[in-house]
């Protein structure tokens, strides 16, 4: 199916500014994201959608490219013959890749909150006593099937600032709204020119944007109100999760400047690589290799589950190799409830070392009347597309 043009997808005009943009598709993102629509694909393919516009469109390189060659992997004239597309979004732009990137962008203004219902949490505004809110800190946390299938508390050690016990977060003594910008943080510059009147808006000098100044700084923090330090934070992480998901921890991010509230510390969900099974959703596969008597005569197979033990899978006569058999409830636990399955793709075993008697009733099979494959088909080859993923 053909993409539709990134700025229609973002509602923007071609001309629209990066902060129009932004806008644009902070709103889409509100209301198509998966935490606001559970288990709902259609909303989860449109928040992936307006992710990639947004990607696309506010980095200058990259929307230069696209307004010249739009969705073209092969444009005359593109760089290295590629066109757009080479940054790997067609291939490879997946859920995770759209919530890691809502997260850069926005996971520091009040987007957990807003998500949530729960209203923008603001830090203190200039001209008070006490500085901003502090920033948010992300860390990525990976985990095993088997933690992911049972849940699992991790203890993690960050490293953030954390209110000076010296001077209690305040800074020093002598605390008061810095006389040069009023409190405001910012100053203002009027420059004439030929062309007109230019105003320069920038930080202010004396306080630094804080809006305060004090008298006598802490020696402990030299004025900012808060120094580094390590601690170990316990999260808790719930059976069901998965890549891309992340957990908010409040208050555990930076502390504000002078005082000013903490941000959070966001815990980000990634998975290893299991030796045995592949995830699909809440749903585990696995591949069993199978003798070719047990296919060709059937019986029963023991397969191993995420869990531990073992499961009995029927084998009917006849069974053709890639063929998959369900174990249901075997699977993970949805993170809102229900439980997946286990997908058993059968394999055949081919020995490699063959006894003399083997051989000797391998070649009487082999010589026997009814016992050739048939020809080759379309059928067939869609049947081993589709047994092997193709």
């Amino acid at each position: 199916m053909a993409k539709r043009d990134y700025y229609e997808v973002l509602g923007v005009p071609r001309g629209a500014s990066v902060e129009d943009i932004k806008k644009a598709y902070r709103k889409l993102a509100m209301q198509w994201h998966p935490d606001r629509n559970p288990d709902n694909k259609d909303a989860e393919g449109k928040f992936k959608e307006a992710t990639e516009a947004y990607e696309v469109l506010h980095d200058p390189q990259q929307r230069a490219r696209y307004d010249q060659f739009g969705h073209s992997t092969s444009g005359s004239g593109a760089p290295g013959g590629g066109g757009f597309g080479g940054g790997g979004f067609d291939a490879g732009f997946d859920l995770a890749d759209a919530l890691r990137a809502f997260m850069r962008d926005f996971g520091g203004e009040g987007a957990f909150e807003d998500l949530f219902g729960a209203g923008t949490r603001g830090g203190r505004g200039r001209g008070s006593i006490g500085g901003g809110r502090g920033d948010d800190l992300q860390v990525r946390l990976p985990l095993t099937l088997e933690e992911i299938a049972a849940g699992v508390e991790k203890k993690i050690r960050v490293t953030h600032m954390k209110k000076c016990e010296t001077c209690n977060g305040r800074g020093g003594q002598g605390e008061s709204v810095c006389p040069q910008c009023q409190g405001r943080g910012q100053v203002r510059r009027v420059q004439q020119t030929v062309f007109g009147q230019f105003v320069n808006v920038s930080p202010c000098p004396r306080c630094e944007g804080e809006g305060q100044i004090v008298a006598q700084p802490c020696k402990t923090c030299g004025g900012d109100g808060r120094k580094s330090a390590s601690d170990t934070v316990s999260v808790k992480v719930p059976a069901g999760v998965a890549a891309g998901n992340y957990i908010p921890l409040r208050g555990l991010g930076d502390a504000g400047v002078r005082g000013g509230p903490a941000g959070d510390l966001v815990v980000l969900i990634e998975e290893k690589q299991h030796d045995l099974f592949e995830r699909h959703g809440d749903d585990l596969a696995i591949d069993l290799p199978v003798s070719f008597s047990v296919l060709a005569l059937g019986g029963k197979v023991e397969v191993p589950l995420l869990a531990g033990g073992r499961a009995a899978v029927d084998v009917p006569a006849g069974t053709a190799s890639g063929h998959v058999a369900r174990v249901k409830g075997k699977g993970l636990p949805g993170l809102r409830g229900g439980r997946g399955d286990l997908h058993v793709r059968l394999r055949v075993w081919v020995p490699t070392r063959l006894s003399s008697a083997d051989k000797k009733l391998l070649e009487e099979l082999r010589h026997s009347e009814g016992q050739q494959p048939p020809p080759p088909s379309r059928s067939l080859f869609e049947r081993a597309r589709d047994a092997f993923g193709g």
